[in-house]
């Protein structure tokens, strides 16, 4: 019989290294996966990961796709440090491209100055406000959190759906269900040349700056941390658990709707019925991979962000199935919660009917 036993320290170096481990073997496993369907493991692996950043437009393409998913698992991962399990921000990302972009569409051909900023606030306002659900009901029924804000995101998805093919159709559109593309005003600037890097990914950088600073050096950010280790002790200490809850659940929400209004008025610029390939959901495994810290996290939301463009590249130059890229963030999350199992304890076998164990 097979046993785990909770290890009486944990070691800090296997702690932070787990992650490399994980990304070890998600490397290795993806060269014997890509030798069983047919291909040349050393071909496959630089179209996936260095064919990617070989010019100056793979890089400005990893900053895009990376800006979302730090953006997101930095106001994730506070919620994780207090044991608030936010798993609704793909559903708040587009609460927040809908309200982004519904001002975009708004004042259509009355584009001025202040309209992109009051596009990034209203993307924010939106996600705050979808994530204020699962904090209201955790808070006033102890509804479970991560039920509610998983559910969310089918409704916002529906809602999205509704809007481009009714009142927000383009009608000019062909049929197609989208909206009109944004006027000039309403698109974020390009910072580089020849390629589609925008002031998103700044923006990203400010995120991860605030987050390190709450988690490091804030009251608040030690408040979290005695919420999620000692409730019990939080509560002596006079720190409010629902104040935490309802603090978590909104900066986690207002980040992912940025992210949301960053994507329509970035690399989409209109509204479509699907606004991202699944970044609140990756944002999780980036959460995990970075360990919760914020420069963790930037790091973690690179490498995913690669996964994205390389299993694109590879598709292109080898005919690899889109679906790879699934498949190798599927397995850089198995490997690294398997991980943190042995990190965590310690796995026995015991002989049945006997008291001994190795």
């Amino acid at each position: 019989m097979i046993t785990l036993d909770r290890r009486p320290e944990t070691s800090q170096i296997w702690l932070y290294a787990t992650p490399l481990l994980a990304v070890f073997l998600t490397v290795l496993c993806g060269a014997i996966l890509f030798a069983f369907l047919g291909f040349d493991p050393a071909d496959a692996l630089h179209a996936y990961f260095i064919l990617p950043l070989a010019d100056q437009y793979g890089l400005g393409e990893l900053t895009v796709k990376a800006t979302p998913l730090a953006m997101i698992a930095v106001g994730l991962a506070l919620g994780f440090r207090a044991n608030v399990w936010n798993i609704g921000a793909e559903g708040q990302l587009t609460l927040g491209a809908i309200f982004g972009g519904g001002l975009a569409l708004a004042f259509y051909g009355q584009e001025g100055p202040l309209l992109l900023p009051a596009m990034l606030i209203g993307g924010m306002v939106g996600g705050a406000l979808w994530a204020a659900i699962p904090a209201f009901l955790r808070t006033r029924f102890n509804a479970n959190e991560i039920l509610v804000s998983l559910m969310l995101t089918y409704v916002a998805g529906l809602l999205l759906s509704y809007l481009v093919t009714g009142p927000w159709k383009d009608p000019m559109g062909f049929g197609f269900p989208q909206t009109r593309l944004f006027g000039e005003g309403a698109i974020l600037p390009i910072l580089l040349d020849g390629t589609r890097m925008h002031i998103g990914f700044p923006l990203a950088l400010v995120a991860v700056a605030a987050a390190w600073f709450i988690v490091s050096r804030s009251l608040f950010g030690f408040q979290i941390k005695v919420v999620g280790l000692t409730p019990p002790a939080a509560g002596y200490a006079g720190f409010s658990g629902r104040r935490i809850i309802w603090a978590t659940l909104m900066i986690g929400g207002a980040l992912a709707g940025l992210a949301g209004a960053i994507e329509v008025s970035g690399p989409i610029g209109q509204l479509t019925p699907s606004i991202s390939p699944g970044y609140g959901f990756t944002a999780i495994i980036v959460a995990f991979l970075g360990r919760l810290h914020p420069v963790g996290i930037l790091l973690a939301a690179l490498l995913m962000a690669l996964s994205y463009i390389g299993g694109e590249t590879a598709q292109i130059e080898l005919g690899l199935p889109v679906a790879v890229t699934g498949v190798f963030q599927g397995m850089l999350l198995f490997f690294l919660l398997a991980s943190d199992v042995l990190v965590h304890f310690r796995v026995r076998f015991r002989l049945r009917g006997a008291g001994r164990a190795a």
